[in-house]
């Protein structure tokens, strides 16, 4: 894992100063949805290689929730917005 992530409150901080959450990418299933729909949502994740988008918490600094870019393979971070300024498509 990359040792820095530029926080965009913060500024430049140790990884260790967050906690990496999981997909940014997944689209919560309505909540009428089917028994399938919502277990694939719960249990099933890709293992995706390459650049990909994850929800980070910086849960010792500002705690603002964060979408880091970051490629699986090299884990060096592409880009760093926050979650609650960042619109989403849906899909992987």
């Amino acid at each position: 894992m990359a040792s820095l992530i530029s926080c965009p409150h913060c500024g430049t901080r140790p990884k260790e100063e967050f906690t990496i959450k999981g997909d940014a990418n997944l689209t919560r299933p309505a909540p009428d949805a089917g028994a399938e729909d919502w277990y694939d949502y719960v249990y099933l994740r890709n293992n995706p290689k390459g650049l990909h988008k994850e929800y980070w918490h910086h849960s010792s600094g500002c705690r603002r929730w964060l979408i880091v870019e970051r490629d699986t393979v090299t884990h060096k971070v592409h880009g760093v917005s926050d979650a609650a300024l960042t619109k989403l498509g849906g899909g992987a």
